[in-house]
This record gives structure tokens, C-alpha cells and sequence, in this order.
């Protein structure tokens, strides 16, 4: 049984600078050319394998070289009735969208679950707010921690994102309740965050600076505004045990945060992010999710189509 919804995200509010700057100069029949509809699905071995390869690397970052990302698709794919991607242009497409949930208490054999784990960990060492983790992840510890993979593209609006939620959360519920090992004392989300640091061709030229900023300060870190890349991780955050970011073990270049930066007195430095909650308030969280970001986009329609 596949899982088939539809999004027309032409009533999305937040899909964003783009569509404002097209509604000043365009006429509505303009805009309505680019609407767009979206579908879920599970993840389907023959189609998703490189999608998910790609968006992994996305995820991971700087990083991505530390993984072997072909073995974490393999096992994404090796349990396709828990997840979902998103997609475009029908299922033999590539996912614009994946979500997943891996359990590093069953996997813990597996080689590449011991790079995750151990990755994690370390990288919770570097930062206070994240240090309890590690007890957390060590073999013994009597807990099960489900660690919570998703990315998508720029153009998958945040309105698209509870859905996937609350079908993992119900996938799980079905699993658990056929015996399978999916009952979890905690859910661990990787994510990520980008900081706006100063400039450095700000130091490089003499030549007057244009003021612009950043919208939608998040929060504090390393003393440096931050951002999110997910908007659903600061619900999240809202009910979660612990959260923070960390520095990725493969420095970036000297100038590369310029290079991504789209704002002129800013760079920009790419973060990971990890967030633990509490399995028993993980549903709580999924509410808030919902109830947030429902205001702002429909679903079109929702159908089961049988594979």
C-alpha cells in the first residue's frame, strides 16, 4: 500500500521572496503558470536510490565525505512502509523530499550506524548543550534512540513538512503494533542551521555598504545570529530535552561562507544541528507543528493508491 497525497502549493504564503517579486511584475493568469502539485509516496527501491544519495549529501554537508551515503539509502529503502518522499512529476521521479527513521539500537551492527552514532557523539562533545547525548548512544545504555533523517529542496514549501510527520509518527504506531522493533524511548533529529557572520569583503573593499539583513532572527549562537534552514525545527525545539548546533569536522574555506551568502554586511556559516525529544512528547510536537503551519497552505487532496 503506497501512500498518494497532493499538495497545490499555490495558496502557500511562505514560498516566498520569489513569488512576491513575481506577483510585482507579473499578472495572476502569470502566476498561476508556476503552480505546482506535489505527491507522497514511500520510498520505492528502483527510483530513489541517487535522490536520496543526493539529498543525504545536502544534509550532511561539509560532512557528507564521513558517510557512506550508498549504505544509508540501502537502508532507508530496506524498510519502505516507514517514511515518505516527496515528488513532482509521479514516482518513478526523484524525490524533492525525503523523511525517515532509523533505529540505532537494532542497526547497531551495521557499519555505517556506527558511523552515525559515533559521529554524533563526538560532535555532541563539542558543544555543552549536547553533551548528554552521549550516554544516550552508547551500547547499554537501555535507551532507543530513533534517529530522524529528513531533507528536501528549496522549493518544498515548510507547509508540506507536518504531513510527513504524522504519517512517520503513524507508520511507527503500525509497526510497533506488528511486533516490529520500533518502540523508542527518544526521537533524535539531524538537521541543520546557518549562521550570519561578518563579511569578509567587508574587510576586502572600501566601498560604501548597502544595510541589508537577514529576515526572521531565530536565535543566538557562537554569539552570531542564527537561522534555520527547517522553520519546524523551532516547534520542535519547543518541546525538546535538549537541542544546539555543532561546527562540522570539514572546515570550511577561507570566503566560502561569502560565497553563499546573498546579503552584503553578512556571510554565512552552515551549522549541524541536532535536536532529542522525549518519545512520550513527540506527539505533542507534531500537534504544534500542524496547528502552525496549517494557516498558511491546504492540502488539495489526499487519495491511498494501492502499488
Amino acid at each position: 500500500m503506497a501512500k498518494r497525497k497532493t499538495y497545490d502549493d499555490s495558496a502557500a504564503e511562505q514560498d516566498s521572496e520569489e513569488v512576491s517579486s513575481l506577483d510585482e511584475s507579473s499578472s495572476e493568469d502569470e502566476y498561476d503558470e508556476i503552480r505546482q502539485e506535489f505527491e507522497f509516496f514511500d520510498p520505492q527501491t528502483p527510483w530513489d536510490f541517487e535522490g536520496f544519495k543526493r539529498l543525504l549529501r545536502q544534509l550532511f554537508d561539509a560532512d557528507a565525505t564521513s558517510f557512506h551515503l550508498g549504505a544509508i539509502a540501502d537502508l532507508i529503502l530496506a524498510q519502505p512502509l516507514l517514511g515518505s518522499t516527496i515528488k513532482t512529476e509521479g514516482n518513478e521521479s526523484d524525490p524533492h523530499a525525503f523523511m525517515t527513521i532509523l533505529n540505532l539500537i537494532e542497526h547497531e551492527g551495521k557499519p555505517v550506524i556506527k558511523e552515525l552514532t559515533n559521529y554524533i557523539s563526538h560532535r555532541a562533545g563539542t558543544n555543552p548543550q549536547l553533551a548528554p547525548l552521549q550516554p544516550l548512544l552508547r551500547s547499554g545504555s537501555g535507551k532507543k534512540v530513533g534517529l530522524i533523517l529528513t531533507e528536501r529542496w528549496v522549493n518544498i514549501a515548510t507547509e508540506l513538512i507536518p504531513p510527513m510527520y504524522r504519517m512517520l509518527l503513524e507508520e511507527i504506531s503500525w509497526a510497533v503494533a506488528e511486533r516490529e522493533p520500533y518502540t523508542f524511548s527518544h526521537y533524535l533529529i539531524m538537521s541543520k542551521t546557518y549562521l550570519a557572520i561578518p563579511s569578509l569583503l567587508n574587510e576586502e573593499t572600501n566601498r560604501p555598504k548597502k544595510k541589508m539583513k537577514p529576515k526572521a532572527t531565530k536565535g543566538i549562537d557562537e554569539g552570531h545570529t542564527m537561522y534555520y534552514f527547517h522553520p519546524e525545527d523551532e516547534v520542535l525545539e519547543r518541546h525538546a530535552t535538549l537541542f544546539g548546533g555543532f561546527d562540522y569536522v570539514e572546515p570550511s574555506a577561507a570566503g566560502e561562507s561569502d560565497s553563499k551568502s546573498t546579503f552584503h554586511d553578512f556571510g554565512i556559516k552552515q551549522r549541524g544541528h541536532l535536536i532529542l525529544i522525549e518519545a512520550a512528547k513527540f506527539e505533542a510536537a507534531v500537534k504544534e507543528m500542524e496547528a502552525e503551519f496549517a494557516t498558511q497552505s491546504s492540502i488539495a487532496a489526499a487519495t491511498i493508491d494501492e502499488s
